[in-house]
């Protein structure tokens, strides 16, 4: 992988005001809040996507900032409008922009939004970053891992070796970032990540399990075994 996007997971906590449903219009709706929220916060999403053609690596991908809202809750039960709603969030940043910078937006686009919504302008909503809280990483090419590679994989599969740009979360940025280790994000292909039918090609396990073994030999050099 040539690059990969940083990660910020967030929660939003929208409160309302319950009455029973036959008044529900002199209450305030915390669920219905929290969608109205969301749609703010996918103006931001598509803002950063309209950015992409200043990052590296990313002007060619279509939506390399993907807003998700993976969990939510609230109410209490069926018949009383909800006063409490939280929604559990994950978003993307490019490469070299600080988490903290892209947390002072968000922040700032629900506060505005906030402002101009009706239940939400006396009461807005409250934000924690609660999870991931990381920059993303853009190897530069040309180093001599990546040479080593490149040859390894060669041997291996009879082709050359290719790069790609990842929009989600590596581990190989925290080598590079604050151990200043240049580091490749190597290895099988699969499909359906994270989903229900996540799998793996196995032809492609061998095949990768060989390249990395003739990068080591390489990379760290042999040792003969048994005086051999």
């Amino acid at each position: 992988m040539r690059a990969n996007v940083g990660v910020l997971w967030f929660q939003v906590e929208v409160r309302g005001h319950p009455v029973h449903v036959r008044e529900m219009g002199s209450g305030a709706n915390a669920i219905d809040a929290a969608y109205r929220v969301i749609g703010a916060l996918r103006q931001l999403e598509a803002a950063w996507n309209a950015r992409r053609g200043e990052h590296a690596h990313f002007e060619n991908e279509p939506h390399p900032i993907n807003l998700n809202v993976g969990r939510i809750e609230g109410g209490d039960w069926a018949s009383s409008v909800p006063a409490w709603c939280r929604i559990d969030c994950r978003i993307s940043l490019f490469p070299g922009i600080k988490p903290e910078t892209v947390a002072r937006e968000i922040e700032d686009a629900v506060a505005q939004f906030a402002r101009e919504d009706r239940v939400l302008a006396n009461n807005p909503p409250r934000i924690t970053f609660n999870g991931f809280f990381a920059e993303g990483y853009a190897l530069a090419p040309g180093t001599e891992a990546e040479e080593v590679l490149a040859r390894a994989h060669q041997a291996t599969t009879g082709r050359e070796l290719r790069s790609s740009t990842m929009p989600a979360y590596l581990d190989a940025r925290v080598y590079a970032l604050y151990d200043q280790i240049p580091a490749l994000c190597y290895g099988p292909s699969g499909q359906n990540v994270h989903g229900y039918d996540e799998r793996v090609s196995l032809a492609s396990v061998k095949r990768t399990t060989t390249a990395i073994a003739l990068f080591v030999a390489e990379w760290c050099g042999l040792e003969a075994v048994d005086g051999k």
